[in-house]
């Protein structure tokens, strides 16, 4: 098949990896509906310990997620994929068997020390050609956001049917299933995408930590995902308390959540068609902002509860969609596996954050409260989004050449970032093989705007 699809390889590996990323995610993402209202069953329960229970995986993703990939380097994707799933799979008994809330905190943090983020969107790169990269991406993206609705819908029907141990075997049970795809369905593969396209790269961090673009980005899915696992410490007892048993909840989150992607759909087609990305991205943040300030102006009736949970779902959805496809477009050449490392571990943080910050603010100025400080951080990104700058249109593509000195690599650079179209070139000397005493390699990363630039020129340039 030429390069206008995906291949027979590039579909099973799509198909595959973005099922066991789904599948991992809605055992993370079940316990938000339900836990408000079981966790008070545990012992030693506190609204604090219920806000680290929701977000503990979150700590332990955001350190692990790019030693993680880093090892995946060393050690190889599915090794590290499946020890990252046996963790996983080890944290769900622990909480499953726990009759307090210490117990599950534990097994909550070791969920998250099974941080396979990082190494399997790095397999996803090496299955895959540089041109179809981003469908791949995109089709592991469109999976998680289905995981999170399936857990909305899903987590009080289990958690009504067989309690909230019941919801942690059911996870365990999903984490085995995803283990026999990783070891049965997705492809072998010898890693031929370049590091620093697919995984992190400790010496870039710092760098890209301070790029001012990329830092509004990542404090924003910080905030974002802070706001996500606040709410949660108590929106599904404002339902309840508006007359709506728990197990009732699926009705409210299935259209809720429906309502909000077909709410948000248009929105995403002004900003790619007019070339609107920042004015929408903003009213992204305003709306969500606007949405959390009516969960706590607005009297707790079934009615208004759910047009705000719509309002913040649009916005949340929007947001989560939109972010990687603009990181991926800022992300220096060369790098983007670097800067998604910063990425995921921002949005893991921030959800551990809400947990903490949602318990704090219940425990001491009540629940309702956790509305408002959210929405006063969210009103703080909304100020830090004015600040970004009108994005280009680019697509990057990523070049093996012979290059035999350094000195050659900077005159080829040079001569690239001079052609028309060429936005960004990096050539990486030695990179490919990093042994000096075998032929020399470069790997060359351009971010280009495809509608101006002559590939053919740049190929026949790096040839």
């Amino acid at each position: 098949m030429g390069v206008s699809g995906l291949n027979r390889i590039e579909k099973k590996a799509a198909f595959s990896l973005a099922s066991v990323f789904g599948v991992r995610m809605l055992g993370l993402f079940m316990i938000l509906p339900v836990f408000a209202i079981y966790g008070e069953q545990l012992a030693g329960y506190s609204p604090l310990w219920l806000g680290l229970a929701i977000g503990a995986y979150g700590l332990t993703q955001a350190l692990l997620q790019i030693p993680m990939g880093i090892l995946s380097d060393k050690y190889g994707r599915k090794p590290v994929i499946l020890a990252g799933l046996v963790v996983f799979l080890i944290g769900s008994i622990v909480a499953a068997l726990s009759t307090s809330i210490y117990g599950v905190v534990l097994g909550r943090a070791l969920q998250g020390m099974g941080a396979i983020a990082s190494a399997i969107l790095a397999l996803a790169a090496d299955l895959s050609r540089e041109e179809q990269r981003p469908k791949v991406m995109a089709t592991i993206g469109m999976f998680i956001g289905l995981s999170f609705t399936l857990a909305m819908i899903l987590g009080p029907i289990v958690a009504d049917a067989f309690g909230l141990s019941g919801l942690f075997w059911f996870t365990g049970a999903l984490t085995i299933v995803a283990m026999f795809m990783i070891q049965f369905m997705v492809p072998y593969s010898v890693s031929k995408a370049p590091r620093g396209d697919s995984v992190a790269l400790p010496e870039q961090i710092a760098k890209l930590v301070r790029h001012p673009q990329l830092a509004r980005l990542n404090a924003g899915v910080f905030v974002l995902h802070m706001a996500l696992t606040a709410c949660f410490v108590t929106l599904p007892k404002q339902f309840v308390a508006s007359g709506l048993a728990l197990e009732d909840h699926w009705q409210i989150y299935l259209p809720t959540l429906l309502g909000s992607f077909f709410l948000m759909v248009p929105f995403m087609i002004i900003a790619m068609k007019k070339q609107q990305e920042k004015p929408m991205f903003s009213g992204a943040v305003a709306l969500l902002s606007v949405a959390l300030l009516l969960l706590w102006l607005i009297p707790s009736g079934l009615t208004s509860l759910i047009i705000s949970v719509v309002l913040f779902f649009t916005a949340f959805n929007y947001l989560e969609a939109t972010m990687p496809s603009i990181l991926s477009r800022i992300a220096p050449a060369g790098v983007k596996g670097s800067v998604m490392g910063i990425y995921s571990s921002s949005q893991f943080l921030g959800a551990f954050v809400g947990g903490i910050v949602g318990g704090l603010v219940a425990s001491h100025f009540g629940e309702n409260s956790i509305f408002l400080v959210m929405a006063v951080v969210s009103i703080f990104w909304l100020l830090l989004s004015f600040g970004m700058q009108k994005l280009k249109k680019s697509k990057s593509f990523t070049f093996s050449t012979t290059i035999n000195s350094e000195e050659k690599a900077e005159q080829v650079a040079e001569l690239l970032i001079n052609m028309p179209g060429v936005i960004e070139a990096t050539l990486v000397h030695d990179e490919l093989d990093g042994n000096a005493s075998e032929k020399s390699h470069a790997v060359a990363y351009l971010k280009v705007d495809d509608k101006l630039v002559d590939l053919p020129a740049v190929k026949a340039l790096l040839s």
